[in-house]
């Protein structure tokens, strides 16, 4: 007799899931892949940043007068409220100045990690602003404004910047109309080409009415020694007007810096030539200049304490037999404590003793 065999009640197995179809990636693409192949070899290039178009001949204007020189009185006084967030509020005074009525300046600043505010009004009611925002290491937004008591000085400036691992990219609008598009655009860009050499271009377009524009352009480079002890810059701009700069560093102390601007466009021939120098003292600095016009320029920073500085500018200019001297000083006081300002370590934490020199 045989044995009937048992039904089976498992569920009946799943079909296979359904093979998903293939997702075309970017080396798929004849674009994409060469694209990705560029990239790959841009990066193993390891190139540096090479700044900004603003900042092409930064070294340079530093030991240059050019920021610095001034006549008649001055005086700076600024007060810090706070450190972190920063807080401050400067008076600035200008007398007896041969080339400017006196002035004087309110200012205030606000500023953290990733926002940066700057207010002035003067003694004739002129407002001006400053406002930076920073979204992240390599974006950052600035907007600057101006309201003037006088016709035509009143303005609007909209920029934002982006620093690439080897570029860095500027885009900036004054006094732009959405209504009919009419202002001020610029737009710069500059690349690392190796690591000492870099090359950019900045555009200009002014649309001053509808149906009248005018288009300009520049060229830039910058080449870096590779110990960052010199840099060469050269800009040309519109047609034959050129500058070149040179900065070095002799040593710690000291560094010097040529400028040349030369402009050949028709109906006008003209060049100037400036030598500079600075020497950085342990409570000083002092920097010299003279330009191909005959003129020799001084100018000292003395500080006798943190908070305490005293400016000599001067300036004699042999052709014209004419002579400028300024005196000022800059003062900084502060309602913080010693330890909030980081001048002395808290109570309980012992104190490093500084090297002597």
């Amino acid at each position: 007799m045989s044995v009937p065999t048992p039904l089976s009640l498992d569920p009946p197995a799943a079909p296979p899931p359904p093979v998903p179809a293939p997702v075309a990636s970017s080396s798929s693409w004849p674009f994409g892949s060469v694209y990705n192949r560029f990239a790959a070899w841009r990066k193993s290039l390891d190139l540096p940043n090479p700044g900004t178009v603003e900042n092409l001949s930064k070294e340079a204007k530093q030991t240059l007068l050019t920021n610095y020189a001034f006549d008649g009185a001055r005086a700076d006084l600024s007060k810090s409220l706070s450190m972190s967030p920063m807080f401050q509020v400067t008076h600035s005074f200008h007398l007896g100045s041969q080339t400017t009525p006196p002035t004087y300046h309110f200012g205030a600043v606000f500023a953290n990690d990733k926002l940066f505010l700057h207010g002035n009004v003067d003694n004739d009611g002129n407002v001006s602003g400053r406002f930076n925002q920073g979204w992240s290491a390599n974006n950052v937004s600035k907007v600057q404004a101006q309201l003037s008591t006088q016709a035509g000085q009143s303005f609007l400036q909209l920029e934002h910047d982006y620093q690439g691992s080897d570029y860095s990219l500027n885009a900036k609008a004054v006094n732009p109309s959405p209504a009919d598009l009419t202002g001020i655009y610029m737009g710069s860009y500059m690349q690392s080409v190796t690591k000492n050499l870099a090359f950019g271009v900045e555009t200009i377009l002014q649309h001053q009415a509808p149906g009248l524009s005018d288009f300009g352009a520049g060229y830039l480079a910058k080449y870096t020694s590779t110990d960052r002890n010199w840099i060469a810059t050269a800009q040309v701009q519109g047609p034959g007007v050129l500058q070149a700069t040179y900065w070095q560093k002799l040593s710690e102390k000291v560094d010097v810096a040529a400028d040349l601007q030369v402009m050949a466009a028709p109906g006008r021939r003209d060049a100037l030539a400036t030598l500079a120098a600075r020497y950085e003292l342990r409570m000083a600095s002092f920097r010299a200049q003279l330009d191909s016009t005959g003129k020799v320029s001084a100018h000292l920073e003395q500080r006798f304490a943190p908070t305490f500085a005293f400016l000599v500018s001067g300036e004699i200019d042999h052709l014209k037999n004419a002579a400028k001297v300024g005196v000022g000083v800059m003062i900084d006081s502060s309602s913080l404590t010693p330890e909030e300002m980081g001048m002395v370590p808290p109570p309980g934490v012992p104190s490093i003793p500084m090297p002597q020199p």
